[in-house]
């Protein structure tokens, strides 16, 4: 049977508001203001593979791991801060614009959109894609960041349509040269979320619980890659051990079974909720010998390193597509403490 759901819009509005009120006072306890500086390291370390979750030119968890990377893969003292010698190893990428001006173009616009997200499962699984709510939250995962900070960076823009021109975070790959056995639909997933092509492949995956973090190591067991992640719960741990990548499903639908998920009572029914951004596991699931295991991205990029996950590793949806360009089937994973 067709999905049909009332909140799906195919096609995006000419126009959409960016910032829907003026700025208000800052209360005291307000998150500090965008720093240009923060911004550029992150923009740096994020092409570098070294991703310091959403962009957003403040300090946080995820950069200071970022910066830990960083400084590991190239032998610097691990600091997580970016004190002097870390800096002078950054200015060697100085030629990288921390921001770039774009002319928002229709494919930019373009649904489809779900302009009302159901809560229950039963609905959602209902419609035709777990889509993005709106161009704002589509531009926002292209550029690695949050429909907040695009308006942080664009004051006084209150809409955009096609050939608006806006500022953005410099998030452009140098290669969009996928693998010539992706889909069509993968390709498309890929370049809409501007996904480096050109990455290093895995020898090892180490998923590290008590820094919170994947690392992606070469075949000498060098560090050259490294993100943030959520990794299980109390309620889900994470299950310790040596696994290993079955495969890799892009823009993967997602069973809703509750004999699996904890506290989702039994007496509901089983849905298969339908691929696209929104979707629970995000744009890619990398699928690990221990069954119902995963690392996938997320519809949730803010929350990264900070809210739990089900027992799966959880990363943005950048990064777990990024990652998934690194691994194959039979790479191995580690999961340890």
């Amino acid at each position: 049977m067709k999905r049909i759901a009332p909140a799906f819009a195919p096609v995006a509005a000419s126009v959409v508001a960016l910032m829907l009120t003026a700025a208000a006072p800052a209360p005291h306890n307000a998150t500090p203001a965008l720093d240009p500086a923060v911004l550029r390291t992150q923009v740096v370390l994020d092409k570098l593979g070294f991703g310091p979750g959403v962009i957003d030119g403040r300090g946080g968890q995820s950069l200071t791991n970022a910066l830990k990377g960083f400084q590991e893969s190239r032998g610097l003292r691990i600091t997580g801060k970016p004190d002097a010698a870390t800096l002078d190893a950054l200015r060697r990428f100085g030629k990288v614009q921390p921001t770039m001006q774009v002319t928002l173009d229709a494919a930019a616009m373009r649904g489809p959109f779900v302009a009302q997200m159901p809560d229950d499962y039963a609905e959602k699984a209902k419609l035709p894609a777990m889509a993005y709510s709106r161009p704002l939250e589509k531009l926002a995962e292209r550029f690695h960041t949050t429909p907040k900070v695009l308006a942080e960076l664009n004051p006084g823009v209150t809409t955009i349509g096609v050939g608006s021109k806006i500022t953005v975070p410099n998030t452009f790959p140098t290669s969009r040269a996928y693998p010539a056995d992706a889909t069509p639909a993968w390709r498309a997933t890929l370049a809409s979320l501007n996904v480096e092509a050109a990455v290093p492949k895995a020898a090892k995956i180490v998923v590290d619980k008590s820094d919170g973090i994947l690392r992606v190591l070469d075949g000498n067991g060098h560090l050259v890659a490294q993100y943030t992640a959520t990794i299980g719960s109390s309620r889900d741990p994470l299950p310790l051990g040596n696994w290993k990548v079955l495969h890799v499903s892009p823009n993967p639908d997602w069973k809703m079974n509750p004999k699996i998920l904890k506290g989702v009572p039994d007496s509901k029914q089983a849905q298969i909720i339908p691929p696209g951004p929104n979707n629970p596991v995000g744009v890619v699931w990398i699928d690990l010998s221990k069954e119902h295991y995963g690392i996938h991205g997320t519809s949730e990029p803010e929350q990264i390193g900070r809210a739990q996950s089900n027992g799966c590793v959880r990363l943005t949806n950048w990064d777990a597509a990024r990652v998934a360009l690194m691994v194959k089937g039979g790479t191995p994973v580690l999961f340890q403490a």
